[in-house]
């Protein structure tokens, strides 16, 4: 699904990563793990178009709809809920149809507005975000309350839970569990697992990491290794990897 040739990917003057050769199939839950500064978000906003190759390229298979969490959330007026609907991009567009046309009392723009509502199962919408915020730890009496009026670590919930209304078939999630209590990740963890497409997430809670993965994504010395496993299998196999590396070190230098 993702096929990453030749890549190289700098900031500036740094250069992050280079000759990237792997890819990643359609399905895999990929943990992606590395040093702060070695290019995981990088990496994402290369996926993203967010940034260009410094040399080689990615291929996404087909037309795939990317799915991310926002890194900030606006002072908006909106509701919670509204919010959180609006990251299914054709589901909120009937919704504002239907408001306008009732609005204008255009019955027949009604019509057609109903009908497409129909055609996006639109009509359930409002309860998936529902459960969506409840998931994350927003109790039903906050559901309408306005976005603005949210704390910083709740506006994060907020764009894990728009990011996880969006319609995709990647996922890229960056720290998701920043500002979760053991029960929204618990929660996450198990909404992750029915997932039908691929995800991304970078994470440094090993036991996330461990609960949700299926592969583990090493970024090191601007290098990337595929694991198959989770964090813990990885970990396991590259302790293998530099054991036998050294053993064969000290052979080389005996002879």
């Amino acid at each position: 699904m993702i096929t990453f040739r030749n890549l190289a990917l700098r900031r500036g003057e740094h250069l992050l990563l280079s000759g990237i050769d792997l890819s990643l199939h359609a399905g895999c839950r990929v943990g992606v793990i590395g040093r702060n500064g070695c290019g995981k978000t990088s990496l994402f906003a290369a996926i993203q178009g967010e940034l260009e190759a410094d040399q080689g390229d990615i291929d996404l298979s087909g037309r795939i709809r990317i799915a991310s969490v926002a890194q900030e959330t606006p002072s908006l007026p909106d509701p919670a809920i509204d919010f959180v609907i609006s990251g299914d991009t054709e589901v909120w567009a009937a919704i504002c149809a239907e408001s306008a046309a009732m609005a204008a009392e255009d019955y027949e723009a009604v019509a057609k507005a109903h009908q497409r509502l129909e055609e996006v199962h639109g009509y359930d919408a409002a309860a998936r975000a529902g459960r969506l915020l409840h998931g994350l730890g927003f109790p039903a009496s906050t559901h309408l309350k306005p976005v603005a009026e949210f704390s910083g670590g709740w506006r994060v919930r907020l764009n894990v839970a728009r990011a996880l209304m969006t319609p995709s078939d990647l996922l890229l999630l960056d720290e998701p569990t920043n500002h979760l209590d053991l029960d929204a990740v618990l929660w996450l963890e198990q909404w992750l697992l029915k997932y039908p497409g691929t995800l991304l997430m970078i994470s440094h809670d090993r036991e996330f990491l461990d609960g949700v993965s299926t592969h583990t994504l090493h970024l090191h010395e601007q290098r990337a290794k595929l694991y198959t496993g989770d964090y813990t299998a990885f970990e396991r196999q590259r302790a293998e990897h530099l054991r036998l590396q050294k053993k064969k070190k000290k052979k080389e230098q005996a002879e």
